[in-house]
């Protein structure tokens, strides 16, 4: 079961990244046309670009979500209990230990990102560290190694990242139809991709927030009381995340799929377009495993 979900996101990725590449040429073909009016130059900035920023945002990905997001080292000096619960549930899960981030704020939350377990990182706030118990953390943990361990961490970190530059290209896109000479005489049919680029980006976007579907957070959650031994651990702490009324600030609305639950407080029922799914339905979930 847990291998075949690992496939299924492998390919998923891989997906992914086809449509990124296809869709960023595209916008950079539509842009680069627009100032050179030369096919063959648009085509080779089109693919160029697409292609390098794919690979930047594979190997990079990791590092510009922590920086989005103020993450700091949570050093083995500073954060001893935590270095050492996440260490006995690696070697629990079968895992190499990830890297160990923490993020300064009271709010409750945590996220894993990373291209594969040799490259992973664990981010939690140091509010999730003061007001949840030993077995709490240790649940939260074992549900963030487990999206490790699934690949999900791929899938939703480039995915967030190419979302990232899709949108800058689109904006750039449109924006130079109105900022070229007035005596230019612009093309009706540019104009409509123009168009085009703008109504698709922001639904482009969604699409692939949404390639880590909410199951994944279930699976995790199953996946992390078998790991600790111990459901209740994380019941308790998605019900303190839960209930906890502080919200985070100055975070990307982008990186919203990747936190254990909505940074946001988004307490809504499940629908197409949740990152999360309900905190109750998941505590139900927890609930019957036997």
């Amino acid at each position: 079961m847990i291998l075949k979900e690992v496939r299924k996101n492998k390919t998923k990725t891989i997906f992914i990244i086809t449509l990124f590449v296809i869709f960023v040429s595209l916008c950079v073909y539509f842009l680069s046309y627009i100032f050179f009016k030369d096919v063959f130059i648009a085509v080779f900035f089109g693919l160029v670009f697409s292609i390098i920023t794919a690979l930047v945002s594979y190997y990079n990905s990791d590092q510009m979500i922590l920086s989005i997001n103020n993450a700091r080292p949570a050093t083995r000096e500073e954060f001893l209990q935590l270095n050492v619960s996440l260490e006995a549930i690696c070697i629990a899960a079968g895992l190499p230990k990830p890297k160990l981030y923490v993020m300064d704020t009271d709010a409750l939350n945590a996220f894993a990102t990373g291209r594969n377990p040799d490259h992973a990182v664990i981010c939690v706030t140091s509010g999730l560290i003061k007001k949840l118990d030993k077995y709490e953390m240790e649940g939260v943990l074992a549900h963030e190694l487990s999206h490790i361990k699934n690949y999900d961490i791929l899938v939703s970190t480039v995915a967030i990242i190419m979302v990232g530059f899709v949108s800058i290209i689109a904006d750039i896109a449109s924006r130079s139809l109105y900022f070229k000479n007035s005596d230019d005489n612009k093309n009706p049919i540019l104009l409509v991709i123009g168009l085009l680029m703008l109504i698709l980006s922001p639904i482009f976007a969604n699409l692939l927030k949404l390639a880590v579907s909410r199951n994944r957070e279930y699976l995790a959650d199953a996946q992390a009381a078998e790991i600790t031994r111990n459901k209740e651990g994380l019941i308790n702490a998605l019900k303190k995340i839960d209930e906890d009324e502080v919200q985070m600030t100055n975070i990307n609305k982008a990186t919203e799929s990747l936190f254990i639950a909505s940074p946001f407080k988004n307490k809504e029922r499940d629908s197409l377009f949740s990152t999360h799914p309900n905190t109750k339905n998941r505590i139900k979930k927890l609930e019957n495993i036997k």
